[in-house]
């Protein structure tokens, strides 16, 4: 008797249900390889529109752009509140998992807002700056301040850093709201959420996934402005508490039999060398008396550019 295909004796619905497996497998395959042209973005963006926001304002001429007009930095700063908001979206998008969007949405909103205030009050310390105005010292210290009249603008003036260097950063980038109580250093709040929350989503079953090459050669450039935009921001704090918070997922997933995939790698590694670099800052500066006077509190990280005010642009 002539024997029938295997394949057309198996029951229709375990056909199916293989076919749906096969296919699932598929897409979360294609969706958890590295996001290379992501993070590129990321990195280059971040580069030019945020680290190299004030190098152009220093760079170009003030003839181009008065005082009393928005400056190059400021339309770099508006191109990163537009650029930045979309590209985490695009990332939320390609998570493996879905994420609650509540929380998505609330980051993204609370982000701009953040990004929208520190845009105005980056823009009017930029023109102090170029008024002699000294970021090594505080507001009251500083030598175009402390001789207002009538006293009330130093109020003023000081209102302005808090909405600059506070209340914007804090709704700019950070972990989870309640770390703000926790120290006054915290200074950033939606974009490490938004960032965590995706990390969450990066564990597969699927295999032990490895970062391309891609990813090796991004993950310098990415680190290095990590460590900026810790030490410029100030959010040091916020930054170990969300660090922990992934090692703590990761040893969480590793007891369910979950991994890492390429994107989770690439976020952990970066993490990790950001806190090395932040730690060599630290100690290269650790016995300068006059950082020391501005950073009087238990957690000691100096700007770049109070820095680069006092012992740079002097010389």
């Amino acid at each position: 008797m002539r024997r029938r295909p295997q394949s057309a004796t198996l029951p229709p619905k375990f056909l199916r249900a293989m076919g749906e497996k096969t296919t699932a497998e598929a897409a979360a395959t294609s969706q958890s390889q590295f996001h290379t042209d992501l993070w590129l973005c990321f990195t280059v963006q971040n580069w030019i529109l945020d680290f190299g926001r004030p190098i152009a304002m220093i760079i170009m001429p003030l003839e181009w752009f008065p005082l009393n007009k928005p400056s190059v930095g400021d339309y770099f700063h508006m191109a990163y509140n537009v650029i930045t908001p979309f590209l985490l979206l695009k990332l939320i998008e390609r998570s493996p998992t879905t994420l609650p969007r509540s929380a998505v949405y609330l980051g993204i909103i609370t982000f701009v807002m953040g990004a929208s205030i520190h845009l105005v009050g980056d823009s009017i310390n930029h023109r102090l700056i170029l008024s002699g105005y000294q970021l090594h010292l505080s507001v009251r210290e500083n030598p175009i301040i402390k001789d207002l009249k009538p006293a009330s603008l130093i109020d003023s003036f000081e209102l302005l850093y808090y909405y600059d260097e506070h209340l914007g950063h804090s709704m700019w980038l950070v972990l989870l709201p309640v770390t703000v109580a926790i120290s006054t250093c915290t200074q950033y709040i939606p974009f490490f959420l938004i960032l965590f929350l995706y990390f969450t989503g990066c564990f597969t079953q699927v295999r032990d996934e490895k970062m391309s090459s891609s990813g090796w050669l991004l993950l310098g450039p990415s680190a290095v402005y990590y460590w900026y935009l810790i030490t410029e921001g100030q959010i040091f704090v916020l930054y170990v508490f969300t660090f922990f918070a992934m090692v703590a997922t990761v040893m969480r997933q590793r007891r369910m039999g979950f991994t890492l995939d390429s994107n989770g790698r690439f976020l952990f590694y970066n993490f990790i060398i950001t806190l090395g670099l932040v730690l060599v800052w630290v100690a290269y500066l650790w016995n300068d008396k006059v950082l020391r006077k501005k950073y009087p509190g238990i957690i000691y990280v100096p700007e770049p550019w109070s820095f680069y005010t006092l012992h740079i642009k002097g010389s």
